[in-house]
C-alpha cells in the first residue's frame, strides 16, 4: 500500500462509521470501474483508433464551447 493511501485511511478512521462506509462504497466503485477500464483497454478486439477519434471529437466540441462544466458523476 502506498504512503498516500495509508494517510487517507488514517484520516478516514477519524470519521463516523456512516461516512467511513460511504467512502468505502465510493472507493470500491472507483476500483471496479478502473479495473473494467483497464480490461477494456487491454482487450485486443477494442479498436483504439475509434477511442482516439471519439476523444478528438470531444476535445473539438469543448474548444467550440459545445460542452458544459460539471463535476464528476453529475448529470
Amino acid at each position: 500500500m502506498t504512503e498516500l493511501l495509508e494517510q487517507a485511511f488514517k484520516k478516514a478512521q477519524k470519521l463516523s462509521n456512516d461516512l467511513q462506509d460511504e467512502l468505502a462504497k465510493q472507493l470500491l466503485e472507483d476500483i471496479e470501474n478502473e479495473l473494467k477500464w483497464q480490461e477494456s483497454l487491454s482487450d485486443q478486439d477494442v479498436d483504439l483508433d475509434v477511442l482516439e477519434e471519439m476523444a478528438q471529437k470531444a476535445l473539438i466540441e469543448d474548444q467550440e464551447g459545445k460542452t458544459e462544466d460539471k463535476g464528476f458523476g453529475e448529470e
